[in-house]
């Protein structure tokens, strides 16, 4: 049953990712002086556009998930509800409104310790007039196999995570029937 969970996941985000290109998304893999993945992307609306569909869950329900859930406080939820009850996102530890967002982020479930002992990811929103820079910068990675895999795995799942965002801006929000047909009806809570 978790194998079919899994495919089905990969089966729906294939199809919420279906022009994802690389070279939209400029990723980079740090070592030093601390392990973290850096993301960079040029959205194509204003920073006060970008935040709103950050940070609210209306906002974040028209790119990631229907049904996706933000209690932007700290200690509040940032959570995107998958088909199946699967959940990913991560709890609020910090935010400058409309300059940064800082979660404990949780990882896909095919990496328990990973998701139970958490990274952090540092959301930052930066004004370029008609456009934003969002900077994602991922740290708090351990050693270990398990680790190492979260962390190849991130690198393109987080990538596709904000060329998503870039894709709900250029196309406009995404219409969850569509894509996954009854599964989009709203989410999973």
């Amino acid at each position: 049953m978790r194998s079919l969970n899994l495919i089905l996941i990969s089966t729906l985000a294939a199809s919420i990712f279906p022009v994802f290109s690389q070279d939209s998304v400029k990723v980079i893999r740090q070592s030093e002086p601390e392990k973290a993945l850096i993301f960079e992307i040029d959205i194509p609306a204003t920073q006060d556009e970008v935040w709103t569909a950050f940070t609210t869950s209306d906002g974040l329900s028209t790119w990631l998930t229907p049904g996706a859930v933000v209690d932007l406080r700290t200690g509040g939820e940032w959570t995107a509800h998958y088909p199946g009850g699967h959940t990913g996102g991560g709890t609020i530890l910090s935010f400058k409104r409309k300059q940064d967002l800082t979660l404990a982020a949780m990882a896909p479930e095919q990496f328990p310790n990973v998701r139970s002992q958490r990274t952090t990811a540092k959301f930052e929103f930066i004004s370029r007039g008609s456009s934003t820079l969002v900077r994602l910068t991922q740290t708090g990675w351990k050693e270990g196999d398990e680790w190492d895999k979260a962390y190849e795995y991130l690198a393109k799942g987080n990538a596709q995570l904000l060329w998503t965002l870039h894709r709900r801006f250029v196309s406009g929000p995404i219409d969850w029937q569509k894509e996954w047909g009854d599964a989009g009806k709203g989410g999973n809570k």
